[in-house]
């Protein structure tokens, strides 16, 4: 046999590139192991990316991103996932694991669920503020300066951290993350959900990785543009009033709460004033000083479910009558929100366009109390590009309630237009902040992202989300009329009339 000849010096270099690049690959590539998490079922993959806090310097401070992959339980699964973006700014997606995974149940039978931690949240590098107690979560949300004490004292905290720089959590830093997750699992495009801030974060991954994007839903829409601390009160000031128009049309509201809207602005003139409670969680007597700004935070949350908005008019009726018992526990919840990224996000994108005019409103705090908290914030740099919508070549579906007090239909109408024909929205018109839950419309996501063709997923029946009905409003029970035992000692004639004060024939005198 002939010697083999050797190989020709430019052959080995394109050999050794060859070989350098699958290194490379490989070194990129993220490891995943087995894990068990709250709310699933079965195992999933979890695994950590090394990512840079700068990514300007790429050898400088890393943070460990942590990810989750629900594995698709079909044998033959399709090759793109589906990555979930949560809401806040501050939501933890891994934490939320067994709540998507039940949104999502029918797309991840095919296809892998990809959960990551956003810089900021979860086990990625969190900004956690200490965890208040229910009842002096509530004094912050009454007390603007309790509040903003607490919130400085995190934030000098938060920059003695490792990864405390907090200039490094915007928005189009995070969404970088979310690419080289994407490459790290050797997926070429995937499909996005975003709901409420995970509608922005979305929305930024399509306009900076377009060619890497198949499907989205966007569910609560948030745009970059939007500037959150300013559209807050006036969209939460139209869902009351939607609360209104509504008590007045229902019959049984209507008869209840008379004149509602009247009996609303009579309490906020009544302000402010001390007001004595009892707390929904301790049950002690406390006293505090009521504001109209604390009042407009006690009923906003009552506002984002109508199933909770239900109780809205009785609450509001028994404040105007001295008894704020039930606004206080509408307002008293677990919000697991990483407030350090909250802020890093929110002073970076949204407080530099916030106008003068709009923080000088006493009545309307959201405004001061983010301009108070971000004149001292440390702020990254937004591109000026991130604040634009650029038309989308991927079919994208963009859901909104009709009664959503934060992301109303107005913000997803504009952006669909802005992202051109392959965009649709839709609203549900009788439902608040995030529809997906609702089964009908779970169900058309699943053939909206499913669909073969970009045509068939636009071509989606989306008719159910017109015939949600409103809950009607809350009426307490009435008392018991159930007529007595005839061999009850205590049984009296309910139909006979009798004096009042004195005990009714057969009733025995308990004094």
């Amino acid at each position: 046999m002939r010697a083999a000849r050797r190989p020709h010096w430019r052959t080995a270099i394109v050999a050794a590139f060859a070989w350098l690049a699958c290194a490379a690959a490989q070194a990129a590539a993220l490891p995943l192991q087995a894990c068990r998490l709250v709310g699933l079922d079965h195992d999933a993959q979890c695994g950590v990316l090394k990512r840079p806090l700068d990514p300007a310097r790429p050898d400088g401070t890393q943070i460990d991103l942590h990810v989750v992959v629900i594995p698709a339980l079909a044998r033959q699964k399709l090759p793109d996932p589906i990555f979930f973006f949560a809401g806040g700014p501050g939501q933890s997606a891994v934490g939320l694991a067994g709540t998507i995974e039940h949104l999502t149940s029918r797309l991840a039978a095919r296809r892998d669920l990809v959960l990551i931690d956003q810089r900021g949240t979860g086990h990625s590098a969190p900004l956690n503020c200490d965890v208040p107690t229910p009842d002096e979560a509530l004094a912050r949300a009454l007390d603007r300066a309790r509040a903003a004490a607490a919130l400085d004292a995190c934030r000098v905290a938060l920059q003695k951290l490792p990864w405390g720089d907090l200039r490094f959590y915007t928005t189009t830093i995070a969404m970088a993350d979310a690419d080289a997750v994407r490459a790290a699992l050797g997926a070429d495009r995937i499909d996005l959900i975003g709901i409420s801030y995970g509608t922005r974060a979305a929305l930024e991954y399509l306009r900076a990785y377009p060619t890497h994007v198949r499907r989205v839903v966007i569910d609560g829409v948030a745009p970059p543009d939007m500037v959150l601390p300013d559209s807050d009160d006036i969209d939460a000031d139209a869902a009351l009033a939607a609360l209104f128009r509504d008590c007045a049309a229902e019959t049984a509201c209507a008869k209840a709460h008379p004149s509602l809207a009247q009996t609303w602005q009579r309490l906020l003139l009544s302000l402010p004033k001390a007001i004595d409670f009892v707390g929904p969680v301790s049950g002690e007597a406390r006293q505090v000083t009521m504001t109209r700004a604390a009042l407009r935070g006690l009923v906003r949350p009552g506002l984002y479910q109508p199933t909770l908005g239900a109780l809205l008019p009785y609450a509001i009726e028994q404040a105007a009558a001295g008894r704020y018992e039930s606004l206080m526990a509408l307002a008293t919840g677990d919000a697991d929100l990483s407030e350090g990224e909250h802020f890093s996000v929110i002073c970076a994108e949204d407080a530099p366009r916030m106008s003068p005019a709009d923080r000088a409103d006493g009545d309307h705090e959201a405004q001061a109390m983010y301009c108070a908290a971000c004149a001292s914030w440390p702020r990254g740099d937004v591109p000026a590009a991130f604040y634009t919508i650029p038309r989308s070549a991927a079919p994208v579906l963009l859901l909104s309630g009709g009664l959503d007090p934060v992301t109303p239909p107005r913000h997803a109408e504009r952006v669909a237009k802005a992202l051109g024909p392959m965009a649709r929205s839709v609203v549900v018109a009788n439902n608040g902040h995030n529809v997906t839950a609702i089964a009908c419309m779970r169900d058309a996501v699943f053939h909206f992202i499913n669909a073969a063709t970009d045509a068939e997923a636009q071509a989606v029946d989306m008719g159910c989300a017109a015939k949600m009905p409103r809950p009607l409003a809350f009426q307490p029970p009435l008392p018991s009329r159930a007529r007595a035992a005839d061999n009850d000692p205590n049984r009296f004639d309910d139909s006979a009339p009798h004096t009042p004060g004195v005990p009714p024939p057969g009733m025995k005198d308990a004094r």
